[in-house]
């Protein structure tokens, strides 16, 4: 009898224990028509998760991961690069050029992130939250190519990138950043992401085979 009552007893402790949060991943996808080399750099006080050497194939055929949490960065889309190198590129090494803000805090702590094209744009990007512990998590970026009707006088390296101006982006792309004070009009509050997933040239906000939803949201209780 008492070996059964401790038996019950360590399973209903068990129940009630929290479930282990995971550790967030950073996932970058190419679904680009042509190779892209991100560029991963940290925010002060956060560790270098890539050495930035990584070529992505195109048309989604590879993607790369890191751990990231915790982590607070930026992620770009580098082009036209040497393939020896990985350096010397024709985009995304500066500005203009699209990048992702991301924060991820370890444990059950807010996530936070963003596209912003306030440095410009060079190629389309989307940042989708996966298996989200709670809270409101948005698909947030920008899915046209600004490129192609980017104003003649704010084409960069033959129309391989765009300077702006930001209503010309935010007129295309609402769930960007476009000044340094400028927000999504979509609320955020997205607590322990499983994994963010940068994705660049994704067709449309919402991609049913990379799990991808224009929003995600869990009960926030």
């Amino acid at each position: 009898m008492a070996t059964a009552l401790a038996f019950v007893a360590v399973v209903l402790a068990a129940a009630a224990a929290p479930a282990a949060v995971t550790a967030a991943t950073l996932t970058i996808h190419n679904l680009c028509p042509h190779p892209v080399w991100p560029l991963v750099t940290p925010n002060a006080g956060s560790a270098s998760i890539s050495d930035n050497r990584a070529r992505l194939d195109p048309n989604g055929l590879m993607s790369v991961s890191f751990p990231a949490a915790p982590w607070a960065g930026r992620v770009a889309a580098r082009t036209g690069c040497d393939p020896a190198t990985a350096s010397s590129c024709e985009t995304g090494e500066s500005p203009p050029a699209t990048v992702a803000q991301l924060s991820v805090h370890g444990g059950g702590d807010l996530a936070a992130y963003s596209v912003s094209l306030v440095d410009g744009f060079n190629v389309p990007m989307v940042v989708s939250p996966q298996a989200v512990g709670g809270g409101q998590c948005p698909v947030l970026g920008c899915t046209v190519d600004l490129n192609c009707d980017c104003p003649p006088g704010q084409r960069v390296s033959d129309g391989a990138a765009c300077r702006g101006p930001p209503e010309y982006f935010k007129n295309r792309c609402q769930l960007t950043r476009t000044t340094p004070t400028d927000v999504e009009p979509v609320p955020q509050s997205c607590r322990a992401p499983g994994e963010l997933k940068v994705v660049f040239c994704q067709a449309t906000m919402a991609a049913a085979d990379m799990l991808i939803r224009t929003v995600v949201a869990a009960a926030d209780s």
